[in-house]
């Protein structure tokens, strides 16, 4: 457990050095970012080996006992959260040594993408409301600097509505907080549950609005998805792939199990809610998504999509939709990054992100063809890919439950995302 604080420290450390080595060597800053997001990625899955099964590790900040004091907590949950993160974040680093040559300020970029990343870590792991606010609003700040790192009007109008949108959600989540610091007299998400089973049903579905607006906001859900297309293929490629990878799902996505799971607890009444929100998302984000033809806006229309599924099963409140949910939400970092990173590469090479002034790329660019080849088969669902088969558990969770119109919905946004797809590859 003496390496839970190290998720955070690491990268802070490493952001704050990176100024000072800089001006010595100009590829000192592309070294320590790979160095300290290498080392946070073996780190991460030596703790599969170093946590026994079904164990919880908990770091108590300076000795203190929780819940007086600051505690880290590794569980199942956080641990899958946080090894989709750092994997996430080496792909981006590595990714970023060429891509970002066109960009200056590098070493700013870095100092930026790891304090977005200490954010993120610290999201995923601490067990205090308080802190989890203040994570989440490193992560928010950095990412909202990353969005207009090009400086051009189209990223500079991007992030001002991304700034504008976050704040309004970090408000929502701030004013949750302070309901549940007042009904129970405590920040730690575990002794606030404990309290919480005490207090009546209105008091909590009155919380539980102010926590699916502001992550809600995070996630990007419909109808809260507004800043999401702007500020994604505005981002530099490695941060899209970042934002929609990782950063709405440990922001959003994340903080709703948590907190709905395990602080407030899920009534019939959330769970249609988280349901409809899902299934509303699905729909909505590929229909959008259909008649774009710049590339990055399309997968970012397809991002609302996709954790619409991850909501859908999560919402569900079933074991297999619950599986089906963490399964997708895995799947689709690992196979929308790569799309965005695709989508970098294509827009480097050709020098538009216009679908229609394309074509004949397969030739010239065989491995990023190949990949997004992979990687489009997988969003669309198509077996033998990993999209697939979260898709078919989420599918099959409806089923089992008796939500036959969402099952269908499902399904139907899956034949959407396969026909806005093979525009994209053809």
């Amino acid at each position: 457990m003496q390496f839970l604080p190290l998720f955070v420290a690491v990268p802070l450390l490493v952001a704050f050095v990176i100024p000072l080595l800089a001006r010595w060597n100009k590829w000192m800053p592309d070294i320590l970012g790979n160095l300290a997001t290498l080392y946070l990625l073996v780190a991460a899955t030596g703790l599969y080996f170093i946590r026994p099964f079904n164990n919880i590790m908990i770091y108590k900040m300076g000795g203190w006992v929780p819940p007086f004091g600051i505690n880290l907590v590794l569980d199942g949950l956080s641990h899958l959260l946080l090894l989709t993160v750092c994997l996430i974040a080496f792909m981006a680093t590595f990714y970023s040594i060429a891509y970002m040559r066109k960009y200056t300020g590098k070493g700013k970029y870095y100092v930026l993408f790891l304090l977005m990343l200490a954010g993120m870590n610290g999201v995923v792991l601490t067990g205090d409301l308080f802190n989890l606010y203040v994570f989440l609003e490193i992560a928010a700040v950095a990412s909202y600097a990353l969005v207009a790192f090009g400086t051009e009007a189209e990223e500079l109008e991007a992030s001002f509505k991304y700034l504008v949108m976050g704040a309004l959600a970090s408000a929502f989540i701030l004013l949750g907080i302070g309901i549940i610091y007042g009904m129970t007299g405590t920040l730690n998400m575990a002794d606030a549950a404990r309290l919480l089973a005490n207090v009546g049903t209105a008091g909590k579905m009155f919380v539980s609005a102010f926590f699916i607006m502001g992550f809600g906001l995070k996630a990007a859900l419909v109808p809260f998805h507004a800043w999401l297309p702007d500020a994604h293929p505005s981002a530099p490629a490695p941060i899209s792939a970042m934002l929609s990878g990782v950063l709405i799902k440990a922001l959003g996505v994340y903080a709703i199990v948590r907190i709905f799971y395990n602080v407030i607890g899920v009534t019939p009444q959330l769970s249609y809610i988280l349901m409809v929100l899902g299934a509303a998302s699905m729909l909505v984000g590929v229909l959008l998504a259909i008649g774009q033809w710049d590339f990055k806006r399309l997968l970012a229309y397809h991002s609302i999509s996709q954790i619409g599924y991850v909501i859908l099963g999560l919402g569900l409140g079933t074991p297999l939709g619950i599986m089906g949910g963490l399964f997708h939400l895995f799947n689709h970092a690992l196979f929308k990054s790569l799309l965005f990173l695709n989508a970098g590469a294509v827009e480097y090479t050709v020098g538009t992100r216009q679908l229609e002034e394309m074509g004949g790329l397969s030739k010239k660019m065989p491995v990023t063809s190949a990949t997004s080849l992979a990687a489009s088969m997988s969003i669309a669902g198509i077996p033998p890919f990993n999209g697939f088969w979260s898709k078919l558990f989420i599918i099959l969770a409806c089923i089992q439950a008796g939500r036959l119109w969402f099952a269908l919905a499902a399904i139907i946004g899956s034949l959407l995302t396969l026909a806005s797809f093979l525009k994209v590859q053809k």
